[in-house]
């Protein structure tokens, strides 16, 4: 039987441009942190090849909290070449995720469409979500703006954070 899905998550693989992360680095890494295989169920890799890595109807392992009622997809990379966050999507990237997204929209309607750092808590209570709260910078672009009223209609106005050395950041929140 197919879950409720109703969030679809965008994810980077927080990995520099000048480098590479295969499928078996990623289900590498995610097992290192304890899941059970790739945490995402889409990963996009610069040539914009999409590899299912997970079934749709397997719970996911990408966004605590949200997990069961959504679906993740990652592309690589996220990081310039001095790991600082950055939109390294490719052309081919960019036009897989446009197509993947479409196509999930089509099977699970009026489902929220939105970036990792959007759904951080509201640590301050006023109702948004801003730059200050975000737990990480992923998926490194402003998914509303990327997917327009999809996103829009449920995600607060935020500016973008590409300039953003994760560091200072982190540093910076602490």
């Amino acid at each position: 039987m197919m879950r409720k899905i109703n969030l679809i998550v965008i994810h980077c693989s927080a990995t520099r441009a000048d480098r590479s992360l295969t499928l078996d680095d990623l289900e590498m890494q995610h097992r290192r942190r304890g899941f059970n295989g790739t945490g995402y169920h889409y990963y996009i890799r610069k040539d914009g090849t999409v590899h299912l890595t997970r079934p749709i109807e397997r719970i996911g392992a990408h966004v605590k909290g949200f997990n069961s009622n959504s679906v993740g997809i990652c592309y690589e990379g996220g990081l310039d070449a001095h790991g600082c966050p950055a939109d390294t999507r490719t052309p081919e990237q960019r036009a897989a995720l446009k197509l993947l997204v479409h196509q999930l929209l089509e099977t699970f309607p009026g489902s929220r469409v939105c970036g990792h750092r959007d759904l951080s808590p509201d640590r301050n209570g006023n109702g948004e979500i801003e730059p200050e709260e975000w737990i990480k910078a992923c998926p490194c672009f402003e998914v509303k703006a990327e997917f327009g009223v999809t996103a829009a209609r449920h995600l607060n106005s935020r500016p973008d954070n590409n300039d953003m050395c994760p560091t200072r950041h982190l540093v910076r929140r602490l």
